[in-house]
This record gives C-alpha cells, sequence and structure tokens, in this order.
C-alpha cells in the first residue's frame, strides 16, 4: 500500500497513476467535505477535472489510516510540510516519508528532506521531483521524474515507477531539492518577462542566466552541477518556463501585465525567492533574478526598474 498525505491536484494524479499501475493507494485529505465529495463523486473536481479515482484509490480524513504502508508521500505546499509532520504523531517511521513539493522553507532556509529529518531522524527520507504536471501524470502521459535519497533507493524507485511515469534516481538530495525549489522563481520571471510583452529572446536569456544562478547557489551548498543539468533542474525548468500550465509562470505573467493573480493559488516561488534570498545574502552569492522576482512579488520596485537593473549590469564574460 501507498499512502499519499494531500489531496490536491498533484497528490490526486500521484493516487491515480500508483492505482493503474496496480498498486493499492490511501489518499488523505484535511477536509472532510472533500473527502466526502471525493467518496460520493470517485473524483476531484475542480482540481483536477475529468479523471476519475480507480478502485483502489480509497479516501481517508484520518492520517493514522495510510500510515502502515510501502511508503508515504507528502504531497503538500513546502510551507505547511513542517507543521504537518508536527501535528502526525501517528506517522509511522519506519516506512519511506518522500516529499513531494519544492522550495525552501521560510523558517530554516532548508529543502523538505532536511525538515522531514528534523522531524523524523530515523525515517528514509526522500523528494520526488521533476518535470511534471498533474493533469499529464493522471491523464497517463508519459512523465519522467528524479527521486533522490541518501538511503538505497531501487526498492523505493520500483515501487513508485509505474508503466508511465519513469523515476530516476540520484544520491544528490542537495541539488534534488534546489533544483525543483529554484526553478520555480525563475518561472515567475520568465512568466514576468512574457506578461510584459518582452518576447521570447528574452525569455530565452533570462532562463540561462537564471539557470546560472541554480547551479551556483547549488554547488556552494554541496550539490553536484550534473543533478541540476538533469530532470530536477534543467528539465524542469524548461518546463515551468514556457508553458501556461505551470502557476508561477503564470503568476509572473499576471505581474509583467500588471494585474491582479488568485490569492487562492498556492505559488511555491514567491516564497522560495524569499528564502533564498536571505540564504544567498548570508553566503555572499549573487543572485540577481532571485532577487528581482522577490522585489517584484513584495512591491518593493517596479517592473520597468527591475528590468533597467538587470539590464544595466556589468558586462562580462560567461
Amino acid at each position: 500500500m501507498i499512502g499519499i498525505a494531500g489531496a490536491g491536484a498533484f497528490g490526486t494524479a500521484l493516487a491515480v497513476a500508483f492505482a493503474r499501475g496496480g498498486r493499492e493507494v490511501r489518499l488523505w485529505a484535511r477536509d472532510g467535505e472533500q473527502v466526502r465529495l471525493m467518496r460520493e463523486t470517485r473524483r476531484n473536481d475542480p482540481l483536477l477535472p475529468g479523471v476519475p479515482l480507480p478502485e483502489n484509490v480509497s479516501i481517508h480524513a484520518e492520517i493514522g489510516e495510510i500510515r502502515h504502508g510501502q511508503a508515504l508521500l507528502l504531497a503538500m505546499p513546502m510551507q505547511a510540510l513542517g507543521a504537518a509532520l508536527d501535528g502526525w504523531r501517528q506517522i509511522d517511521d519506519r516506512q519511506p516519508l518522500v516529499a513531494c513539493c519544492k522550495g525552501v522553507d521560510l523558517t530554516t532556509l532548508r529543502g523538505p528532506v532536511a525538515v522531514i529529518l528534523d522531524r523524523r531522524p530515523e525515517a528514509q527520507a526522500a523528494i520526488l521531483t521533476g518535470p511534471s504536471f498533474a493533469a499529464d501524470i493522471a491523464h497517463g502521459l508519459p512523465t519522467a521524474l528524479t527521486l533522490a535519497t541518501q538511503g538505497d533507493g531501487e526498492t523505493l524507485q520500483e515501487l513508485l515507477s509505474t508503466p508511465t511515469l519513469r523515476l530516476y534516481r540520484t544520491d544528490d538530495v542537495i541539488g534534488a531539492e534546489l533544483g525543483g525549489a529554484l526553478k520555480n522563481v525563475i518561472a515567475i520571471a520568465a512568466g514576468t518577462v512574457i506578461g510584459a510583452g518582452l518576447g521570447d529572446s528574452a525569455r530565452a536569456a533570462l532562463m540561462t542566466r537564471g539557470y546560472a544562478e541554480m547551479v551556483r547557489l547549488a554547488e556552494a551548498l554541496g550539490a553536484r552541477a550534473e543533478t541540476l543539468a538533469g530532470l530536477s533542474g534543467f528539465g524542469d525548468l524548461v518546463l515551468t518556463c514556457t508553458s501556461a500550465q505551470s502557476r508561477n509562470f503564470r503568476f509572473g505573467h499576471a505581474l509583467g501585465k500588471g494585474e491582479a493573480f488568485d490569492p487562492k493559488v498556492t505559488v511555491e516561488g514567491v516564497a522560495t525567492a524569499r528564502a533564498v534570498v536571505k540564504l544567498a545574502q548570508g553566503m555572499r552569492i549573487e543572485m540577481p533574478v532571485t532577487a528581482m522576482v522577490n522585489a517584484l512579488a513584495l512591491g518593493h520596485i517596479a517592473l520597468n526598474d527591475a528590468i533597467g537593473q538587470l539590464m544595466s549590469r556589468p558586462l562580462k564574460q560567461e
């Protein structure tokens, strides 16, 4: 049995994919009304419209009902992960705990695996990350992801792989975490560029310089550059910077056009930018794109001023 804590679009999509692959899946939702509706309709509308839940997916309101599986996937926003683990005393630490979120914790300035291990030091902690949209996974479209864990990940890799969901394993947890977190920040910047009407050439330049920032910080924190060149870094960056399915890209697009964005939609890149600016300042690492995104999101700088600052940076060798 695979347990999934979090019945948002991504958690539900994973539940559907694993169930189609022949696994028993128990899906937990914190909202009792959502649990009732999903049980009655066997769908998760409007979060994942048009996707029926297979019979081997059960929906639960109590976290203890999903705790004794072969793995527990934590499919919730990064900034909610620590509090959730603090409140779940009945979680079985003998099962692998797999983060399915992307970001940097605002309080500790650390990634999801570190947050898990702070609360559950005896657990096998891992992160599942990479270029993926919930709708693609739920509809059975081919998707490849990175599974990063410092322990023996082969059993977990086999468990979580399906005919349409291919997992590649790495022991570079920090690289996988930062690739998934930082690409959300760059996706906001890419969306801003397109929303402001600056064109695809500007977006390409922004993605390239943003990727350089990602690698610079990751290497300073002990990650390997080749991890950032893989699915959890470059692959995810390309996807989220070029598709309106990305919430981070859509948020940036609204910023670029000067339009309001739905406050109910979680945009992980906003909190990540705030955390990474603090982290980079403490390490004296230059991250101008991230700093621009943070200033724009906080309303501390006008769009034209942000663009001007980036374009007026010193000319140097690439």
